[in-house]
């Protein structure tokens, strides 16, 4: 676990990091210590043969990747780990780790300190019972194996249309204010068919904001999609009327287009957006 993650991100799967030796068994049973020593000394050679959780600081945000240690030296008053992360086991977040403690034997306070802990725990068999089953894959696009959602980013699905600019900016400006960045699928251009970007962001997003005005019917496949996909979407309007009957009995954020009505609007976005972050 460290407060300021691991230098191995994306899809970089090697990294090198140092960590405090006095942090080395915290939160490790005295047993299990003593199992990893000869001597005085820390006995590196038998650690280096256990499976790795790479942890990052947080309950809510942080992630974790499964890798192993391949080399460990020390030096001062740190340890200088080589590492590489596995391949076939894609990013975990804190937030699941955290529902299932004792699969683990994770204690709360872990979550909030820098330390290499070592646990009597078959981590492979925990992560069986925990990462969700794969997912049925569609035929008209495609979608990750195993979910890989970014938690800062908010994708908007509204017309291309100028006469929306000003409302895509009073969403950025709602994103920007709880410390969530805000994306459109024509910021990005990754692969040849525009659907497909779509739903790769729709994939990668926290939370999906909607805008119904005008019936557009891109809109509502794509808010189709991020309820599929299990997002947490918030759908706004200009007209009530244009909320499609199948989601009428969810709650809408109604605006004008209007510099009064766009800032209200980026007001009640910010609220709804600290709500589902739990601020």
């Amino acid at each position: 676990m460290r407060g300021a993650g691991w230098s191995a991100r994306g899809r970089d799967l090697q990294g090198r990091d140092t960590l405090g030796l006095d942090r080395i068994f915290e939160a490790t049973e005295e047993r299990i210590g003593e199992a990893y020593h000869n001597g005085d000394r820390l006995a590196f050679d038998r650690l280096l043969t256990l499976p790795c959780l790479f942890m990052t600081e947080g309950r809510d945000r942080g992630e974790a990747r499964v890798g192993t240690i391949i080399r460990a030296r020390a030096g001062g008053r740190d340890v200088m780990l080589d590492y590489v992360y596995d391949a076939d086991v894609p990013p975990l977040a804190n937030e699941l780790l955290f529902e299932r403690l004792a699969d683990f034997d994770i204690g709360r306070d872990e979550f909030t300190r820098t330390h290499w802990a070592v646990k009597d725990v078959d981590l492979y068999r925990a992560l069986l019972r925990t990462v969700r089953p794969r997912r049925q894959r569609p035929t008209v696009f495609t979608i990750e194996e195993h979910e890989r959602i970014e938690p800062a980013l908010v994708s908007a699905m509204m017309p291309f249309d100028a006469a929306f600019a000003g409302v895509y900016a009073s969403i950025q400006e709602a994103c920007e204010a709880v410390g969530l960045r805000c994306r459109r699928a024509d910021d990005i251009w990754e692969n040849p068919a525009i659907i497909q970007d779509v739903v790769s962001l729709i994939d990668r997003s926290r939370v999906v904001v909607a805008d119904c005005t005008g019936r557009n019917p891109n809109v509502f496949y794509e808010a189709g999609i991020a309820h599929t996909l299990g997002r947490e979407v918030i759908l706004i309007t200009q007209n009530a009327a244009d909320i499609p009957f199948d989601l009428r009995h969810l709650r809408y954020v109604p605006y004008l287009n209007n510099a009064e009505g766009r800032a209200d609007l980026a007001t009640a976005l910010r609220g709804r957006m600290e709500t589902l972050l739990g601020h």
